[in-house]
């Protein structure tokens, strides 16, 4: 009876292993194209290299392979954690068919990622971009509630658009936000959105609204729901028309919001919840944001504020 090469080995594991993922795991193409690609560089390392049939490796093994494709930085670090990733799911797909009794990848720790601290906007920047909106349009009027709700309750885009007229709580001076996961907050608005809103809403009962889009907030001027994408034009148009030489998205209204309050003073736990963040892990990264602007404000402005 022929006995199966190494190769062949790994052949038959990664065809199976596509029939799980497609069948099982009910992945699309493309994703089983990117699992299957970071565990070929395995593959290709444990025959050319290990000569080793996938159920022999060890954890010494992976972690060699990972030295070996960071060394140079052939791949980066972040690249580096999506390829443990995939080849943890392939090691877990054959301790779940009982190829293995051992997972080599279980104690494989991924590498660190370099934080890197979000762009934020001055309130001297976001008045500059409101200041450029020009207000005898109707998409002018429209576009400043937009930048004002964005920087007054710190939205993410997806959420602004899903914005509906039954969601803003006039009296009590909140929006009731959708979130990630559908999941429902109140987030208190600033005098100054509310009545942007209501110089928006006076000119978008002008509009001729197509029926299903009527509860919609912010509207197109064909009267229908305004995309993300729209958003995102508005915004850096905006951006460019008040001289602001950043990359920026209406995300970097959000962090700008969360940025405001926690210079403010504010509790962390108060801004976790006004940004409906799952995790307080999420929102420290604002602290980070204020000691940096602490640092610059202290080298800009006092003598001897300068450091080495």
């Amino acid at each position: 009876m022929h006995e199966l090469t190494t190769e062949e080995h790994w052949e038959n594991a990664l065809h199976d292993y596509v029939i799980y993922l497609r069948l099982e795991r009910t992945l699309s193409e493309a994703s089983i194209e990117a699992y299957i690609h970071d565990v070929n560089l395995l593959r290709s390392f444990s025959i050319d290299t290990l000569k080793k049939r996938p159920t022999e490796l060890e954890q010494a093994d992976i972690e060699e392979l990972i030295f070996e494709i960071g060394r140079d930085k052939y791949l980066g670090a972040r690249s580096q954690k999506r390829v443990i990733s995939g080849i943890r799911s392939f090691f877990r797909y054959l301790l779940l068919e009982e190829l293995i009794t051992r997972d080599p990848t279980e104690l494989i720790t991924a590498p660190q990622l370099e934080k890197h601290l979000p762009t934020v906007l001055s309130i001297e920047e976001v008045d500059a971009m409101e200041t450029a909106i020009d207000l005898e349009s109707k998409a002018g009027v429209r576009d400043l509630a937009i930048i004002e709700t964005l920087f007054s309750c710190g939205l993410r885009v997806s959420e602004l658009t899903e914005l509906e007229l039954s969601h803003i709580h006039w009296d009590d001076q909140v929006v009731r936000v959708f979130g990630k996961g559908q999941k429902e907050r109140f987030v208190p608005i600033g005098e100054k959105a509310l009545h942007d809103l209501e110089n928006y809403l006076a000119v978008r009962n002008t509009w001729r609204i197509k029926r299903e889009c009527e509860p919609t907030l912010f509207l197109n001027l064909r009267g229908t729901g305004l995309s993300r994408i729209s958003v995102f034009k508005i915004v850096k148009k905006l951006a460019e028309e008040a001289g602001i030489h950043k990359v920026i998205s209406p995300h970097t209204l959000r962090h700008s919001f969360a940025t405001a309050l926690v210079l403010g003073g504010a509790d962390l736990r108060v801004v976790q919840a006004m940004l409906g963040h799952t995790s307080i892990i999420t929102t420290e990264i604002y602290t980070h944001l204020s000691r940096e602007h602490l640092r610059k404000t202290l080298e800009d402005c006092h003598p001897r504020g300068r450091f080495t």
